[in-house]
């Protein structure tokens, strides 16, 4: 699944795949945690937890914040979102749902990429299994073994380096 889902379609297969992984976990992908999701994934930029909240409210007026934590909590451990900790804000998995024909998902064994644009906004994950790999393999050599990765990228995005932006902010020419 990836952020910005494209239609109504779309956005009910990426959920209704979400709920088949959650229940091949044991889990259960309930309506509240399915509208969370939902709000994360229509978006290609992260939010964060009281954006969500004021998203959720237009759903259920009663929302309050432990109710969304305790949602973004549950999606964060099935895999389905990742925490992007530079702007404490959420963002729905590119790989979440996809059987790499291992017949199991990979809940997040993928390392993370993230290319956040400084212009507008936009965040886009990358899953290249190129530079996990040559980041393990500097952590070898030093004598680190790796657990998980996630490397964070500020840089400006093609829209708006297209548009200038970029160059106003300090992007190189």
């Amino acid at each position: 699944m990836a952020a910005g889902q494209g239609s109504a379609t779309e956005m009910t297969r990426a959920l209704d795949a979400a709920a088949a992984r959650c229940l091949r976990s044991g889990a259960q992908l309930t309506e509240l945690r399915r509208q969370v999701l939902a709000l994360v994934l229509e978006t290609d930029q992260p939010l964060g937890a009281y954006a969500l909240l004021d998203k959720l409210k237009a759903q259920r007026p009663g929302a309050a914040p432990p109710t969304v934590y305790r949602a973004l909590d549950f999606l964060l451990e099935q895999g389905l979102i990742h925490k992007v900790e530079r702007l404490n804000a959420f963002i729905g998995c590119v790989e979440a749902g996809h059987d790499h024909g291992h017949g199991h998902d990979h809940a997040h064994e993928h390392g993370h990429q993230f290319l956040i644009c400084g212009g507008c906004g936009a965040t886009i994950e990358l899953s290249d299994h190129a530079v996990a790999h040559a980041l393990a393999d500097a952590a070898r050599r030093v004598g680190f073994q790796l657990r998980k990765t996630t490397v964070e990228a500020e840089g400006f995005c093609a829209a708006c380096l297209a548009s200038g932006a970029g160059a106003a902010a300090g992007a190189p020419a």
